[in-house]
């Protein structure tokens, strides 16, 4: 009887060693996933930035074209008779947890896009073509510009 002393103790110990390491691989997984939908969120809400700005800028009145001064005349252009929105609402950056945008700005001054401040390395490598915007690449999502492309006249 003495020689089972202890047996169920290891027994335990095994099995939370076991549950811990699943435990931990499951919470890496779980963690790239979550990093990899950020990553496709912070594309979309890019791509929309790109196409708004290139929006504003397209319907500039008169022959001179501007780009936008500040983020808000993308949801409020008020530069017409009636209230004009390129988009919704200013959306935040998704892999900084909701942290301002870096801004990219026109020989004018004016916003011709945005990146995210974050210098997390990217876990897509390959460069994402944007429609109407220029093609995004780099090893961090900071390196990412959501750039509205003017095409040529023509």
């Amino acid at each position: 009887m003495r020689a089972q002393r202890g047996f169920t103790y290891v027994a335990m110990l095994f099995a939370l060693a076991i549950f811990g390491i699943g435990l931990a691989a499951l919470g890496e997984s779980w963690s790239a996933a979550s990093r990899r939908e950020r990553e496709e969120e912070l594309i979309r809400i890019g791509t929309a930035y790109a196409r708004a700005i290139g929006e504003y800028h397209r319907r500039s009145p008169g022959a001179r074209k501007a780009y936008p001064a500040r983020l808000e005349e993308l949801v409020e252009d008020k530069r017409f008779v009636g209230t004009v929105r390129h988009l919704r609402r200013l959306y935040r950056d998704p892999v900084t947890n909701g942290a301002e945008w870096g801004l990219v700005r026109a020989a004018d001054g004016g916003i011709m896009g945005v990146f995210s401040l974050s210098d997390k390395n990217a876990l897509r490598t390959q460069p994402i073509v944007l429609p109407g915007a220029e093609t995004a690449t780099g090893a961090r999502y900071s390196d990412w510009k959501f750039v509205y492309k003017e095409r040529a006249p023509g």
